[in-house]
């Protein structure tokens, strides 16, 4: 199991520990670093500054955002990257929810997000492999543009640079079983935002029939502490934000995967706190049992036995959300 350092995005400033801690990741034999956004920081910028200061760990984002980009501009992105950081770019792709992509890219949700998604990661194949002028008459994505108010002056472009690697690995978040499976069909990966390693059932079939060389990359928070009902609070705060505040109370995919994972009163419980304005309540309101079986938090003897459960399944890296290099150490030599 490869190990990678998840730095997330910006809160209300960049982190003066985020390429300190790239530097020594790479140092501990780290695979990869990931970077993310939502509304503040982007995904490429930071992960292009970490670049400069390293030489192998390789550059993934968790994820960047298709409503943030047309497909075209995002393959732009991963292929100059790849460029310039000599091949170590690993495009991991998200569509997120309506909350955010109406509210903040101002963009309508896909009715069907399956085949938006779909379409996506065909026009960023198409770029990258570069094998003819980029085509596609699709049902959300359209090159060249058809729509009743084009020009009729568009025409089909394939990229004047050519790619490093035509086949730059492109992997997905999917949470829901339809988009797991169409994701292990059409990309080389997945990045699973909760993973709790003694029942991958809760994902659907797909994840056990994996073809060969297929990532499964989930993203946990690792903190070696002595307390580890105080190790959990920042997971039981993320926990919070994400299933009470990023998504709507009609449609939250991040309530709806907590309670297919069993714990559907709790998580519409705290999505009832959030929506009120009782966020410090809605956190505390996180079972702390959930929130410790998808996280590796506690004594270093503890986190050993745990990591055995995520090394025994599909888990072929795993990406660390961790504080300190103490942890990043820690980690490290358990998983020597």
């Amino acid at each position: 199991m490869r190990l990678g350092l998840a730095l997330g995005y910006w809160g209300r400033g960049p982190s003066a520990d985020h390429v300190p801690l790239a530097e020594e990741a790479e140092r501990l034999g780290y695979a990869t670093v990931w970077t993310a956004e939502s509304w503040g920081s982007d995904a490429f910028t930071p992960l292009t500054w970490i670049a400069a200061r390293t030489s192998r760990i390789g550059l993934g984002t968790a994820v960047a955002q298709m409503a943030a980009r047309s497909p075209t501009a995002t393959a732009m992105h991963a292929l100059t990257l790849d460029h310039l950081s000599g091949g170590r770019v690993l495009l991991g792709l998200g569509l997120s929810g309506p909350q955010v992509v109406e509210g903040w890219y101002g963009r309508p949700f896909p009715a069907s997000p399956l085949t938006a998604t779909r379409e996506y990661v065909d026009v960023v194949r198409q770029v990258l492999r570069r094998e003819a002028p980029v085509e596609l008459d699709g049902r959300f994505h359209t090159h060249p543009y058809r729509g009743p108010d084009a020009t009729g002056l568009g025409r089909a472009l394939k990229s004047i640079t050519h790619p490093l690697r035509p086949e730059l690995p492109v992997l997905l978040g999917a949470e829901g079983p339809k988009n797991v499976a169409q994701t292990v069909r059409i990309a080389d990966g997945w990045l699973p935002l909760y993973w709790a390693p003694g029942r991958p059932e809760v994902y659907g079939d797909a994840v056990r029939d994996l073809p060969s060389g297929f990532r499964v990359a989930p993203l946990a928070r690792v903190h070696v502490c002595d307390d580890v009902s105080e190790g959990l609070l920042p997971v039981k705060a993320m926990l919070g934000f994400y299933i009470g505040g990023m998504g709507h109370a009609a449609r939250n995919f991040h309530a709806d995967l907590m309670a297919r994972m069993g714990y559907e009163e709790e998580a519409r419980r705290v999505q009832r706190l959030f929506l009120a304005g009782r966020s410090a309540e809605a956190v505390q309101a996180v079972p702390d049992a959930f929130a410790d079986e998808i996280s590796l938090v506690g004594p270093r003897e503890r986190i050993a036995e745990r990591l055995e459960l995520w090394r025994k399944g599909p888990v072929t890296d795993l990406l660390a959300l961790a504080p300190d290099r103490r942890t990043l150490r820690v980690l490290a030599e358990l998983n020597s």
